[in-house]
């Protein structure tokens, strides 16, 4: 495991989907992320450890020992860290450092439900009571 002080790089779009596996399942094997990719577009086992093993590399993932004389999975970083360093790279490099644009591109479109709106509502009035607070704070 990193020592939390480490900067790792940020994961590839492949890289990314297995950590959502590793994350859900881990410790998992090998076997289990390929079965899980398999189930939404065909790719080969060899891939799957390669692309674990290149991740073992970058330290985005540890390797521990698994039944048998085989390894399981875990990653290095909880998937909140991971999906903010996506998220901010995503923000800056798509929408120009606009959290705004990149919200309002989200809510553009046309599977946005009720219920999500609903929740967006709720979490914005959340943020504008904390800002609240800040400012009597201050």
């Amino acid at each position: 495991m990193t020592d939390g002080n480490t900067t790792l790089p940020p994961p590839s779009e492949a890289e990314a989907e297995i950590l959502q596996i590793v994350w859900e399942r881990q410790p998992v094997s090998v076997r289990t992320v390929h079965e899980e990719i398999r189930q939404i577009r065909d790719v080969g086992y060899t891939t799957v450890l390669k692309q674990l093993q290149r991740m073992l590399d970058k330290g985005l993932v540890d390797r521990i020992p698994g039944k048998g004389k085989s390894f399981d999975y875990v990653a290095t970083q909880p998937a909140s860290e991971t999906r903010t360093t996506l998220l901010n790279r995503l923000v800056r490099t798509v929408f120009g450092n606009s959290k705004a644009d990149l919200v309002m591109h989200a809510l553009g479109r046309d599977d946005v439900s009720a219920r999500e709106i609903e929740q967006l509502k709720a979490f914005i009035a959340e943020l504008e009571a904390e800002q609240g607070e800040e400012e009597d704070a201050r």
